[in-house]
Formats: C-alpha cells, structure tokens, sequence
C-alpha cells in the first residue's frame, strides 16, 4: 500500500476581520473543499477538526463543533490542538486514519477568530506553563520574541533592515495576486522603513498581523481518488511533526531560555532544521526537488531563517539568496507565492492548512495570476508552542 494520500479538496475562507464565529469561517471553507473534491458530506468517514483555545467551549472540540454545523451525520471524529502547527497535526491524524483503513475519506478543517493585536495567554494561573510565564515574567509578547530572533540574524549573519524588509516587499507583491488575502497592496521598502517600530529592529510592516479565515481539505486513499474519478490527484507525500532535541540552545517561543551546552553537546541541528529534514527523509527527496515552499513568516527575519533551516541555502546565505530573487515568483525556489503571513496574517489553526491548499492549486496549476510554472514538488513549514513540528511535503 503507497503510503501517500490524496488532496482531492481544497478550500477557504477568505483572511481578514470580519468580526464572526470561526465556525463560520471553517465550515464554508469546509464546504468549498467538499465541492471542489465532488464528494457530498455523507461521504466522509471522518473529520478532524484543527483548534482554537480562544473562542470558548466549542473551540476545544472543533470537529464536532463542524461536524454539527454542517449536519450530523455518524462520521468520525478527532480534534487536534498544537497552537500555529495544529492544522499539520490534523492532517497527519486524517493521514494515519486512511493508511491504516479507518476512513476512505476525510475532512479536515481548521479556522480562528483572532483578536486584535497581539496574542496572550487564557486566564488563570499556570506557573508551569511557559506561555504564560513569558507574560507575567517578562511582558514578552510574539513581536517581542521576532525582534530577539532579528538581532540575532543581525549579529551572527549580518541581516540589515533593508533584507528585512525585501522579504515584506516580496511577500506583499505576491498578496496582491491573491483574491483570498487580507492585504492585497503592494508595499516598498521605504514604506517598510518608515512604519512604526513594534520590536526593535522590527517594523509593523516586518510583522504579521492577527486575522479571521479558515481552511479545509478532502483527504482520500489513491485508490479512493482514482475510483472517484482524479487519476493523477495531488498526493501527500510526508508529514514531519517532530519535537526539539535535548539541549536546546537556541530560543524558541515561548520559552525564555536555552538549555544548557555544559555536560551535554548540542544536537547537529535546531529544532526547525529538524522539521524540514525529517519531512525530506519520509519523502524520500531533498531541498533541490522543491518546486515551491510556504513558510511561516511571523516575521520578515524568520522567513530568512526558513530559507536555512529547509536548507535551501547554506548558514547565514539567506539574505543573498533573497537578493538574487531565487525565492521569487520565477526564481529558483520561490518562497511564499501565497502572499504568506504577511498577506494573511495569523488564524492559528487554519494557517498550516492553507499551507497545503495552496501547495495544492500550485501543483494542480490553478493558482492564477501567482502560479509557479511547472510546480511538481511543494513543501510548507511552520512551528508551534512547545515543541510542535509542522510541515508538509505535497507532490504531482
């Protein structure tokens, strides 16, 4: 039995502040995915729903919560919650489930009403928690941990602003061409520089904002999507939900310190460097098959950072390989033709599922006006709280 998976749907709400229950926002990028893969609701055996902690009860059992609005119906049912990587670890759940011959079909879906502004944390007291220390201790919110991220690329690559802030300049040109994106205007470099301060040395512009949107996907077998009529479906190809290796060195959010190096040696890599190989090793390919990558810009310093981490280029060449527009529409490796956060902002458990509907059009060479010519391999990459790996590789 092969061990891909067929995307035989894809769907989503568009980004933005609309002010509505996410339940809104999953189930009509629920139903979109559901006509787009041709199959009607009774046909899903399962739907795994991707969580959000902030809006109430039904947050924390969104599968159901979909599963009832969009009408009951005896399937399945699962509900994941790993902060920004809680959609990857709803597909890799969809995922098991058919390659083990629980389900044919399934669904998952994953969508936010983000508040405005920056996140923090549920109430109460939790002083083992590290999000919540990094509240009270600190102050620290995300932005905070993005400018720490940006000094150091400062101090030990030599980033400046100006690479910065090209990746914003990129990232919106593509947001432009994307009907689905909150922002939808170009931006230049000097508008970049000139806009607020939020974390030194990053701009409000250098960092992405807080939204409302959902996204779905129709998960099948091959045979499934090949009876059903998609010969040659877009395939899941490998899921990397790895954890960090002990010690630690580099800080990751929400902790607000490394591990000590004293007795035992840092791994060979860091966390996210981890991710992107485990996914390559499952797939069986390496950077050099990519055809595209969607990754997890909070920042404009951390999308550098990917671009190294998915070794797409080598320690501290991200900002060359930007200049040279390699990660370009019509580069070597473009990067973000979604538009990226930058264009979308933050819905945290859709996020890692549009992702991979996007990798999808691109692949299926629907994408438009920001399609990748000849776009046979995508791959996407995102982290969350605690230790949460994500990422995806897709192919055609």
């Amino acid at each position: 039995m092969t061990a891909d998976v067929a995307v035989l749907g894809a769907g989503m709400h568009p980004w933005g502040k609309w002010g509505r229950s996410f339940v809104e926002y999953g189930t009509a990028a629920a139903r979109e995915a559901l006509a787009d893969a041709g199959v009607d609701w009774c046909d899903i055996g399962s739907i795994v729903g991707a969580d959000t902690v902030r809006g109430g009860y039904p947050g924390y059992v969104a599968g159901a919560t979909f599963a009832k609005a969009l009408g009951w119906q005896g399937a399945r049912v699962a509900s994941v919650y790993a902060a920004c990587a809680s959609g990857a670890q709803a597909i890799s759940t969809a995922r098991a489930q058919i390659l083990s011959g629980l389900a044919d079909v399934v669904l998952v879906v994953g969508a936010d009403a983000a508040p405005k502004g920056f996140f923090r944390p549920a109430g109460g007291d939790r002083p083992d928690d590290p999000d919540w220390l990094r509240f009270r201790v600190l102050g620290a919110t995300n932005p905070a941990y993005f400018g720490l991220y940006a000094r150091r690329r400062m101090a030990v690559h030599g980033d400046t602003l100006e690479d910065f802030a090209q990746v914003k300049v990129k990232n919106a040109a593509a947001g432009a061409l994307n009907p689905l994106a909150r922002y939808r205007k170009r931006v230049t470099a000097e508008e970049v520089a000139a806009s607020a301060v939020v974390a030194d040395p990053l701009r409000l512009l250098d960092i992405c904002a807080t939204s409302d949107g959902g996204a779905a996907l129709v998960l099948s077998s091959v045979d499934f999507a090949r009876r059903h009529g998609a010969p040659d479906p877009v395939r899941i190809r490998a899921v990397s939900t790895v954890t960090p290796r002990f010690p630690n060195t580099v800080l990751d959010l929400p902790d607000i310190a490394t591990d000590s190096a004293a007795s035992v040696a840092p791994p060979a890599e860091p966390f996210r460097a981890s991710i992107a190989r485990a996914a390559y090793e499952e797939a069986g390919i390496g950077p050099e098959d990519l055809s595209l990558a969607e990754v997890y810009d909070l920042s404009t310093a951390l999308e550098l950072q990917w671009y190294e981490d998915l070794g797409l280029c080598g320690e501290g060449e991200a900002a060359k390989l930007l200049g040279e527009g390699a990660t370009a529409p019509g580069g070597r490796i473009p990067v973000n033709p979604s538009g990226g956060l930058a264009s979308f902002g933050e819905a945290v458990p859709a996020q890692a599922i549009a992702q991979v509907c996007e990798v999808t059009w691109q692949l299926r060479g629907v994408a438009g006006e920001r399609q990748v010519a000849g776009a046979r391999v995508g791959m996407t990459a995102n982290q969350g709280l605690f230790g949460h790996g994500s990422s995806v590789i897709a192919v055609r």
